[in-house]
């Protein structure tokens, strides 16, 4: 049996994350997003690398600055180990649903995530290497749980994955970049081809954030 989710409303979601988010925001210099184009009338798989603490807020600081000012979201989703949403139950109304890897409640965990995806406006956060990598790896590795969940998913819903890298260079802060791909739909997904775009891009992201080296 899963932890379902039971969100507050985004909007009054972030509302109340606001003041959050800006004490946070105070200690990086810059925060630049590029532009991709956002489908309207979908629902969202944002997936990001994982790679340290600040992974909740540059997830949130994109779905609140970027995301939720391109699209209607309605309600931003997560999935969190069983052990953890026991210890900590105000989980669920950030949005947060539970998984039991190696469990047979997987499977659950999976169907209700391509449920939650069936409605336009949702948006799931997902770190698809599964666990915590230096964010400058060259080779991205994606676990079978997002093929699951986008090919048990029957809406329409597009799939956005963005390199998170940092640097300080001249500044005592450090700067981020949150390097966006649209990887496409649900409706023509192909798994290999999604690891093949996202490493190409993951090594060209981090090309542009190196100022000087030629890397071969």
């Amino acid at each position: 049996m899963i932890i379902e989710a039971k969100p507050i409303p985004f909007p009054i979601y972030r509302r109340l994350m606001l003041p959050v988010i800006w004490l946070f925001r105070r200690r990086f210099n810059k925060m630049i997003i590029n532009d991709i184009g956002i489908k309207p009338g979908h629902s969202y798989i944002l997936m990001l690398n994982h790679f340290g603490f600040f992974d909740g807020f540059f997830s949130y600081y994109l779905c609140f600055y970027y995301l939720g000012k391109k699209a209607q979201i309605k309600g931003m989703y997560a999935m969190s180990v069983k052990k953890q949403m026991e210890k900590k139950p105000w989980l669920k109304y950030s949005g947060s649903f539970s998984v039991e890897p190696g469990k047979r409640s997987v499977d659950e965990s999976l169907d209700y995530a391509a449920s939650i995806l069936n409605e336009p406006g949702n948006l799931l956060i997902y770190y698809p290497q599964g666990e915590l990598e230096s964010a400058y790896i060259r080779h991205i590795d994606f676990k079978d749980g997002i093929y699951e969940i986008v090919t048990r998913t029957t809406g329409n819903c597009q799939l956005i994955w963005c390199s998170v890298l940092t640097e300080y260079f001249e500044s005592l802060k450090p700067s981020v970049h949150f390097n966006l791909l649209d990887c496409g739909t649900n409706k023509d997904f192909d798994f290999d081809q999604l690891k093949a775009k996202v490493n190409a891009h993951h090594l060209q992201s981090i090309k542009n954030n190196i100022r000087y080296t030629k890397e071969p």
